[in-house]
């Protein structure tokens, strides 16, 4: 199983120290910051971040998804979802370029017409590759030179340049003429199956009232995973021998209940973080699995 990398983790693993918590936002409005890929890992395994990223690859590798990947044989930038869980393998001995992390209110700012989410770039199920010729090469390294000078200036406003440099690498993305063909996995039934599970366990434990869980039901997983929904059902009905949605209802009844027996959350809070618009619809869904009402389960602690 595979947890969600957050920003303070991203910190501790690439510079052995975390950072204040009042240092995550930065920009003020969010979170930014820009690295050399030489300085990082060769090889990652599937996670989800909870940051955007922009990476330009300089240096040939695989880009696995849950049941596809593309060989990068050539530069390119890789827009990555914090949703959707990826790893990469390089390939050749050296690999260099740029990334630069950021969170959705760095970039929105005062755009906050729209969600990141709903971005051609970084919409789950899109193209996140986008390889670039010999001139858009030089742009992009222009463009990456420039957010490492403003990132060490003490310019008052450099962050706002830095979102113009970010929009700019966008449109660079956009003129990319080259198309990214991807490949499916041999073995993808048993990744889909492995990541689906992977996806369910890093959203538990919860460990605080107000943290909802995201993915409750079979098309939020497939659309996590870039696959229909159809596909993710026969799969893992396949691999299991039971559906996508009573796999979903047994972790939910087993963190439901490992709430109600060790938490003092009351039972409109531990609704609510399993993803109840309602308590009385949690009330009913854990009744219908457990043959106990919440404050029955409660009462006997066991």
């Amino acid at each position: 199983m595979f947890s969600t990398e957050s920003i303070q983790d991203f910190y501790q693993r690439h510079s052995g120290s975390a950072i204040q918590s009042g240092v995550i936002n930065n920009a003020g409005a969010g979170h930014f910051n820009v690295f050399r890929r030489e300085n990082c890992s060769t090889k990652t395994s599937y996670s989800r971040r909870d940051f955007y990223k922009v990476s330009f690859i300089i240096g040939t590798g695989k880009l696995y998804f849950a049941d596809k990947w593309i060989y990068i044989d050539s530069p390119a930038l890789l827009f990555s979802n914090p949703l959707v869980p990826y790893s990469w393998e390089a390939i050749s001995g050296e690999q260099t370029g740029w990334f630069c992390l950021f969170t959705e209110d760095f970039l929105q700012h005062d755009e906050k017409t729209t969600t990141l989410s709903d971005s051609p770039f970084f919409r789950i199920g899109s193209n996140p590759v986008y390889f670039l010729d010999q001139q858009q090469q030089e742009e992009a390294t222009v463009f990456f030179h420039k957010m490492e000078q403003e990132m060490s200036s003490d310019y008052l406003h450099k962050f706002n340049v830095l979102r113009n440099y970010m929009h700019l690498l966008i449109h660079l993305a956009m003129k990319s003429r080259r198309e990214a063909i991807f490949e499916r996995n041999i073995n993808a039934g048993t990744r889909i199956t492995e990541l689906f599970f992977e996806l369910m366990e890093r959203q538990f434990p919860i460990d605080a009232p107000d943290r909802k869980i995201v993915l409750r039901n079979p098309q939020q997983y497939a659309y996590a995973l870039s696959i229909h929904v159809n596909h993710l059902n026969r799969t893992i009905k396949q691999a299991t021998g039971r559906t996508t949605t009573e796999h979903i209802a047994l972790r939910i009844t087993k963190e439901a209940r490992a709430l109600l027996v060790h938490s003092d959350w009351n039972i409109a809070e531990i609704a609510y973080s399993l993803g109840f618009e309602y308590a009385a619809h949690f009330s009913n869904f854990y009744k219908k699995h457990t043959g106990l009402s919440p404050a029955a389960q409660r009462k006997n602690l066991v």
